[in-house]
This record gives structure tokens, sequence and C-alpha cells, in this order.
């Protein structure tokens, strides 16, 4: 190859290296500082999505603000504003890399950035209002190209912002990825807005739905007869915390989706009807993901069928026991293990008393080690402290052989007393690469020898993990006292000697469920 190719191939090779760091915001801020051509480059990768980087700094508000227009400016100038809040100058049109559009975020960054700003005389909620309008106005002026948005419902000013978008249709043109949040019942009014936006909304590929009144809000839209626009584009349903033991007509629905491919049940309340559905429909649809709460489960036949006819394409798992009876959970777990070998997300949690339940967990976790990237195990103690020792030692005993060579993320919630138990769990998982690694001990107390328990969980991190440098990110966390790694800036340091960042326990497990599948 050519000098001259390689060179011309440049921009596009590094925008392929920059790319791989694209939720890696620190090491993009250190990409900017580079030269110019990393500098754009890197740019557009951290403005797709500001409302979601995990720093606490909400300055990215004012910079959006640079580019409002006279007429907003002047009603900003009526609050007294301080100049300082708003830059003069931008060496960029920020606006135009948006991709994500987090209505929920968006509320909550201009709460937080708020706090710095110095009202006279003058109501907080009305200019919080304005500031929200006036980014959505900002947004539409530069046509941004919207790929993924999220609509939180439930707020006050919800209509206006409803009617904003609707007066600029083509802001919706171009979304695929739709996310739908409404808990409480809406008004005609709102209800009808929202109509509106999911029929503007014409190619989607993927829909979230969480609760009751989103599911059928959707249901109506997608059943009436002047609605067709996403029939044949969209392949992926994310349902989240609906009740669907009220709902009905979902084979309609099923009906209408030409090219379901994926369908993703997240801690849903099932019953038998729906279940039944799903198991009759003639769509070559495959379930994914299926998080199951055994406070609102009902063990059956039905339950048991659908696992042996969507087991095989099941890659995502979360189960939370405790509720049923023992022998049910158990049958459910053998099903699991039997049938579900490709699991990649597992999510699994326990509030019993019974030991074996515990042992068939970490079978089903040795089970699908081929395939599992995301593991997280929480031990919930439910006031009874001595039975939640007992069953984080066993999971410290014998968790860390049977984990696979890689992990992507690996979160453990335990009860930890006994300091051998850690040890072991370290010993016995040398051999695994853990990408983002998280410990949140809720035991604060000495240990049986009067030493402090962060110390001997610190020390054992140091010789097994970080001289080792088995994982790229770590976040440790003392429960309820809230002492975390990262507010020791020595140790922070030492870290960072090994090439291991030490992050705040919230940023690093700042995901759910739902927020793992909408990336998938």
């Amino acid at each position: 190859m050519s000098y001259s190719k390689i060179f011309s191939d440049l921009p596009e090779l590094v925008y392929d290296i920059i790319k791989y760091f694209k939720n890696d915001f620190s090491t993009l801020h250190s990409c900017i500082l580079v030269n110019r051509l990393w500098c754009r480059l890197a740019i557009p990768l951290l403005w797709e999505n500001p409302f979601l980087i995990p720093n606490e700094n909400y300055n990215f508000i004012g910079i959006y603000l640079h580019n409002l227009s006279d007429d907003l400016k002047a009603q900003l100038n009526e609050y007294k504003i301080d100049d300082k809040l708003f830059p003069s100058n931008t060496l960029f049109n920020y606006p135009i890399y948006l991709k994500y559009l987090y209505i929920e975020k968006i509320i909550s960054s201009i709460e937080e950035w708020s706090k710095d700003v110095e009202l006279e005389n003058r109501s907080i909620f009305e200019f919080k209002r304005l500031i929200h309008m006036s980014l959505f106005k900002i947004f539409i002026e530069n046509e941004v190209n919207i790929h993924t948005f999220d609509i939180e419902v439930n707020f006050s000013y919800i209509d206006d912002m409803l009617e904003l978008i609707l007066q600029n249709p083509n802001f919706l043109h171009n979304i695929r990825n739709l996310k739908f949040n409404c808990y409480d019942d809406l008004l005609n009014h709102t209800k009808n807005l929202t109509y509106q936006i999911i029929n503007l909304c014409q190619n989607l590929k993927k829909i979230s739905l969480a609760f009751n009144n989103s599911f059928l809000i959707y249901q109506t839209s997608l059943l009436s007869k002047d609605y067709n626009h996403s029939s044949n584009t969209l392949n992926t349903i994310v349902l989240y915390n609906i009740n669907f033991k009220i709902i009905t007509n979902l084979d309609n629905i099923f009906e209408q989706l030409n090219v379901l491919k994926s369908v993703h049940i997240i801690y849903c309340i099932l019953g038998t009807d729906f279940i039944q559905q799903i198991i009759n429909s003639t769509k070559p649809f495959k379930l994914k993901s299926l998080f199951l709460n055994s406070n609102e489960l009902q063990i059956d036949e039905s339950l048991l069928l659908l696992i042996q006819k969507h087991g095989d394409y099941l890659e995502n798992f979360g189960f939370s026991s405790g509720s049923n009876s023992l022998s049910e959970e158990q049958q459910l777990l053998e099903l699991i293990i039997k049938y579900c070998k490709n699991i990649k997300f597992l999510y699994l949690t326990a509030i019993i008393n019974n030991i074996q339940i515990i042992y068939s967990l970490l079978n089903l976790t040795e089970n699908v080690k081929q395939n599992l990237n995301h593991l997280y195990i929480n031990i919930f103690s439910n006031n009874n402290y001595s039975n939640s020792i007992e069953l984080s030692s066993i999971v410290l005993q014998n968790l860390g052989q049977l984990l696979p060579l890689k992990l992507e993320y690996l979160s453990l919630v335990l009860n930890i007393k006994y300091k051998n138990d850690f040890e072991m769990f370290l010993k016995n998982s040398q051999n695994t690469f853990i990408k983002k690694l998280l410990i949140k001990n809720k035991r604060i107390k000495d240990d049986e020898e009067g030493r402090d328990i962060y110390d001997f969980i610190l020390s054992y991190i140091k010789e097994y993990i970080m001289k080792k440098k088995r994982v790229k990110y770590l976040a440790i966390i003392n429960f309820p006292s809230k002492i975390e790694l990262f507010s020791f800036k020595d140790e922070v340091k030492e870290f960072e000697l090994y090439n291991i960042k030490i992050q705040k326990y919230r940023d690093l497990c700042n995901f759910s469920k739902l927020k793992f599948i909408e990336q998938l």
C-alpha cells in the first residue's frame, strides 16, 4: 500500500479508533487535546448525548443556550441571570451533534444547573420551563437528527412541549427508537397529543413501553385504522412493568407488526392469558429478555411452556427469588438451566432463606458462562443479617471458579463478613478479566479480629486485582455508610498507576435493566 493511500485514509482510521471510546468520556476528553483532527472527531461523540454523561457538570446547558434567538434571549434577560453562565463564543455548533433525547434527563439536568442561578422575584418553575422549552426550540431550529427519543409525559408542562414538537413534525422524522413512559392517567388533551406524536414516528425500529398507560396508548394508536407507519419497520418491543392481566387484544398487536423480531419483557405481571398468546402467536419473533419478580409471579404450566419454546433465544434473564414456594422456584430455575444456554446478561436477586436456591442460581451462572458478559448478584438481607452473611459466603466461596475468562460487567451486592471468603473469590477468579467491577458491601461492622472490613477488602483488591491489572473500571462502596473508594484520592492515584480507573459507584452502576436492553 502506498504512503499516499495510507495518509488519505488516516482521518477514517482515526475516527474508527475514537469511536471505540464512545462511552469512555474521560478518554474522549483527552482526545480533544491531541490535535485539531482528533478534536473534530471526538466532539460529535461527546455531544451526541451530553445529558447522560455522569460527571455532574451541567455547563453544557449554558453552552446550548448560546444559540438562543434574540427573542428568547430577551425573555431570559428578564431574569437578570449572571452572564458567566453563558459562553460569549463557542468553537462548534454543538446542538447539531445531538442524537439522543431523554426528557427525564433534560428535566433533572436543568434542575441541577438551575441551582447556580440566582433569580430575583421570579418563579423558579417558570424559569425552568423557559429553559426547557428554549432547549427544544434550539434543537428544532438546528434541525437536529434525533434517532432516540425518550418521552416522559408525567410532568406539568408536557402539553406545551408536545405541541411545540407537533408544530415541527420533521423533528421526529428520523427517530428509530422511541421510549414512552407514562405511569399516571393522562388528560384527554395530553392523550390526543401523544397519539399524534406516535403517528409521526413513521419508521420506528424499536419501541419501549413502560407502565400500563404507555402500552394502552400505543395499543390504541397501533390498532387504529389510520396507523400503518411502523408496521413494516418495527422489529423490537421492550415491555416494562406492565400488568398484562388487564390488557386484551395482545395477539392483534403482534399481527399488525410484520417484521417483529424480538420481544423483551422486564418485570411485567404476565398472567396465563398473556403467556398463552405469546406461545400461540404465528409471528416468528423471539423472546430475547425475560425478567421475573417472584412477588408478582405465578409459576404455572404456561410459564414453563414459554421457557421451553423461547429458552434457546433468551439472551437476558433476571430473577428475584423469595415469594413463591421453593419447589416452584426450583422447578423454574431447573428449566432455565435446561433450556436457556445463550444468556449474556444475568441479573439475580435472592431474598430467601433457602440455601439450595442459591446453589441453583450459581449453577445457572456456570451453565451460561460460555456466552455470559454481564452478571449482577444481589443478596438481599431483608433485615436477616445472619442469613445474608451465610448466603454471601456461599456466593464468594463458589462464584470465582464459575466465571468466564472475560466479563464486561460484574456487580456484587453482598454482606461480606469473613475475609477468607473474599480472598477465596479473588483467588478463584484470577483468570477472569472484568472490564467493570462493582462491589457493594452491606456490612459495616468490624470482622471477628476487630479489623475494619473495608480495609481487608481494599488490601485484597490491591493484591489480586490492581497488581494483576484484572479490571479497567472499579467501584467499591460500603452501605449504608456510603464510604467509597472514589473518595480516597491517594488510593485513586495508586490504581491509576496500573491503568485502573476508580469511579463513583453510582456512576458505574448508573444503568437499569431497561437501559441495558435499549442499548442492544
